[in-house]
């Protein structure tokens, strides 16, 4: 697996990430400052756990 050299999480972490937000463990701003990225970000991957599941949780090419 390919990950983004500038990527802050695995695409694992941003998994774990976006269940603890959806299943109400963290709220956006607090997943933000455990994981170390912005509440932006959180929201992103949280959207697209949602569309996609863990499939969606893959680098994609810019």
């Amino acid at each position: 697996m390919n990950i983004h050299k500038n990527a802050r999480l695995t695409p694992l972490r941003r998994e774990e990430m976006a269940l603890s937000v959806i299943e109400g463990r963290l709220s956006q701003a607090d997943a933000a400052r455990v994981y170390g990225v912005s509440a932006k970000i959180v929201a992103r991957w949280v959207e697209r756990y949602k569309a996609e599941g863990s499939k969606g949780m893959i680098d994609r090419s810019s």
